[in-house]
């Protein structure tokens, strides 16, 4: 009779714990919040998906996000979109994107470091041929 009671209570435990640890990384698919960007010193080293890094990609961290998501940031002060792709996770959890300095300037914040922004996650397909035009 003990062993069940203690099956029964260690079996609740996991299922609170599995149910709690999945909701923590839930991935949204669209979100607003502070957005900022990656300095120069990331330049060359790997993000997280194994992408080696530059400044002149059209690409984001982000924590909230699945990694290899195609997302459009728009820049909640002047209206300013771009489109990026997750390729790597962010240290902080303050801010909700850091973006490329190309996608920074493209929205028209790099001169203040940070922005509020919308960021929506869209169809791999849209966002590849959006990114694809941006670099032209």
């Amino acid at each position: 009779m003990l062993t069940l009671k203690h099956t029964s209570i260690t079996i609740l435990l996991l299922l609170t714990a599995t149910v709690s640890f999945a909701g923590k990384y839930k991935h949204k698919h669209r979100a607003s919040g502070i957005a900022s960007y990656y300095g120069s010193k990331f330049e060359g080293r790997k993000t997280a998906n194994g992408d080696v890094f530059t400044n002149r990609g059209y690409t984001a961290a982000s924590n909230k996000f699945r990694m290899g998501a195609y997302a459009r940031v728009t820049n909640k002060s002047n209206g300013n979109k771009v489109y990026v792709r997750i390729n790597d996770r962010m240290g902080n959890d303050k801010r909700l994107i850091d973006l490329t300095v190309a996608a920074t300037e493209q929205l028209g914040f790099k001169q203040q470091g940070t922005t509020k922004v919308k960021v929506k996650v869209v169809k791999d397909k849209k966002g590849k041929r959006k990114i694809r035009r941006q670099n032209r």
